[in-house]
């Protein structure tokens, strides 16, 4: 760090956590890390202790490697692990792989059961396991059970902790309960109707619940849950049911029906996020778990597969290019033009393909109206095309003096608009008929048909005009 700023102990206090840009404040972060120079731990307290998670986070990832565990380890049981969910998973690993085992377990211990898991899923076996054995019994039991289930499903995200009461319960009595219970979840927003095997019969909201009289059953209040998630169903289609009937929460249950936990908005906002990254991601070709943590090693190892792939269909690309060599040979006006067909298609069909990725991942497209949408993007692309080949003609024509040459590039730059509507739309929705990604490899398959199609209309066309 840097020995240019001068912080006066009356300021510890004072100094704001974010700076301009929004990031932690160079001033802030000189402080943290002198004091864990100092080891200071009650300057660490002051300042870090008490700060929101997502800030703490922020914090971690913006100290230096070896700062970081020290600074867990001065401010000791006082810190929140709840901030290590918001670390990159490269930096979160690398400092877990730092702490003894018996401090990480000691600091999950306090965690909502979601939380703890999210922490420990990424390591290897051998690293959960010697921080599971300082785990008590009962909560190891709890958590190797969540870790069970698929990654990316309902079963890792849900949290554990909630609140059942039998159907004959009063309303009266579930509010005691509430109050005199101390080890209750530390955000709930229903509590849940259970017969003795745990199967879930409804769900009574807290709204609800404390506009009800005390002596009435809570059977005769609560909701039949319709909006049930299984442990073991996609975190994403989970998502999409709370986006589509906007829930704040939902029971989890396994395949016998149990209640087993509850999930709840604030982890389906993240799985919002990671899923729409991980789109993203895809279709440029970065691997999904790419983080900006990564090492240089790593990330292009995870680059090169797709970049390999479009070196390949580069090639495809160059051999049309290599049947009209004599054409281009003979007027070097179509080498100059031609990569601008090719790039009108391309990114006209980059356009429609993320559209038809993003429906085909919010259930928007199917069957039932796929043809509409397949005919909507075509006429999308003619008139596009129509417009652009007007202007893109007549700039040709005027740069080189050849009407005919405009008419040429025009023509062809129709045929390549409607290629991208057409083959931007077609190739997502294939992919996904036979249960790929389509985010992963439209984007591919995309580009090498708007380049083949806009280099074989257009010196097509120009081979014909020359032999006119």
């Amino acid at each position: 760090m840097s020995d240019d700023v001068e912080v006066a102990p009356a300021d510890v206090l004072d100094l704001p956590v974010r700076g301009e840009d929004g990031g932690i404040a160079p001033e802030f972060l000189e402080l943290v890390s002198r004091a864990i120079a100092d080891s200071d731990a009650d300057v660490l307290r002051a300042r870090v202790h008490g700060l929101h998670e997502a800030d703490v986070g922020d914090l971690i990832e913006a100290l230096q490697p070896e700062e970081r565990p020290r600074l867990i380890e001065l401010i000791g049981a006082d810190f929140d692990f709840t901030a290590l969910t918001e670390l990159d998973e490269t930096v979160r690993v690398q400092l877990l792989h730092q702490l003894p085992p018996h401090v990480v377990a000691a600091g999950i211990r306090n965690l909502d059961s979601d939380d703890a898991v999210y922490i420990l899923e990424d390591l290897d076996e051998d690293d959960k396991a010697a921080i599971l054995a300082f785990i008590p019994a009962p909560e190891r039991v709890a958590l190797l059970r969540s870790l069970d289930y698929p990654e990316e499903s309902a079963g890792r995200r849900m949290q554990t902790e909630f609140i059942a009461v039998p159907p004959f319960w009063t309303v009266g009595r579930a509010i005691d309960y509430m109050r005199e219970t101390d080890d209750l979840p530390e955000t709930f927003y229903e509590i849940f109707v259970v017969d003795p095997a745990y199967h879930l019969m409804g769900a009574l909201p807290l709204d609800r619940l404390l506009r009800t009289k005390r002596s009435v059953l809570v059977t005769a209040v609560k909701t039949e849950r319709s909006y049930v998630v299984k442990a073991s169903e996609d975190q994403e289609e989970v998502a999409r049911m709370f986006e589509h009937y906007n829930l704040v929460s939902a029971p989890v249950v396994d395949d016998a029906g149990r209640l087993v936990g509850v999930i709840t908005v604030d982890d389906i906002v993240d799985v919002i996020q990671e899923e729409a990254d991980e789109d993203l991601r895809a279709m440029a070709g970065v691997g999904s778990d790419e983080e900006l943590s990564d090492t240089v090693a790593y990330t292009a190892r995870g680059r090169l597969p797709w970049l390999l792939v479009n070196l390949l269909t580069a090639f495809f690309a160059a051999s049309i290019i290599d049947l009209f060599s004599d054409s281009i040979q003979r007027m070097v006006a179509l080498a100059v033009l031609m990569p601008i067909v090719a790039s009108m298609g391309g990114n006209a069909g980059n356009q429609t393909m993320t559209v038809a990725v993003r429906a085909l991942a919010t259930k928007d497209l199917g069957s039932h109206n796929a043809r509409r949408v397949v005919v909507r993007e075509v006429l999308v692309g003619l008139c596009n095309g129509c417009v652009l080949a007007v202007l893109l003609g007549a700039i040709a024509a005027l740069w080189f003096a050849n009407w005919q040459l405009g008419g040429v590039i025009a023509s062809a730059l129709v045929i390549n608009m409607l290629a991208a509507g057409l083959f931007g739309i077609l190739i997502p929705i294939v992919i996904h008929r036979f249960k790929l990604d389509p985010a992963v490899a439209s984007g591919v398959f995309v580009t090498t048909v708007t380049d083949t199609v806009g280099f074989l209309a257009f010196l097509g066309l120009a081979s014909l005009w020359f032999r006119g």
